[in-house]
């Protein structure tokens, strides 16, 4: 007979793991100290570390398949993909008007990132976030989503 597979139980318990335990686990598989971000972050970072050691990582053909297409988007580059983003961004003083439950919420483009109800923002789906509560691609929210086809 099988012994069960101890892995799912581990990812379950995670869920219900304290903070300060789930930072010791992080500083343990990933011998390095946790960022700054999330608890939903660490836990799925942890989760798919858990099973990386267990059951194996990505296959080196994978891995050289991600390299390729990140090559083919930006050449390696990390300049090159900034630069197609703030392509794509609005120009500079434009306001962003969108009603959110009855009330309107403007949004000025900075030189810089955004502001919105007078405080800085460097993204949009930040503010989003600020005004719903939830999690929104920003871009998404305001209607920026780009609509040109790529020719």
């Amino acid at each position: 007979m099988t012994k069960p597979d101890p892995i799912p139980a581990r990812l379950t318990a995670l869920k219900t793991t304290s903070t300060p335990d789930l930072k010791q686990q992080w500083r343990e598989l990933f011998d390095s100290e946790p960022p700054p971000f999330n608890r939903r972050y660490l836990e799925s970072r942890l989760a798919y570390r858990i099973q990386e050691l267990v059951y194996g990582g990505l296959k080196p053909d994978t891995v050289k398949r991600l390299e390729a297409l990140g090559e083919q988007l930006d050449g390696g580059d990390r300049n090159k993909s900034r630069i197609r983003a703030d392509r794509d961004r609005p120009i500079t003083g434009t306001r962003l008007l969108r009603e959110w439950q009855g009330t309107e919420q403007i949004v000025t483009v900075t030189a810089d990132g955004f502001e919105w109800q007078g405080r800085p923002y460097k993204s949009l789906s930040a503010i989003a976030r600020a005004i719903t509560g939830t999690r929104w691609n920003g871009w998404v929210f305001f209607g920026l989503k780009n609509h040109r086809r790529s020719t």
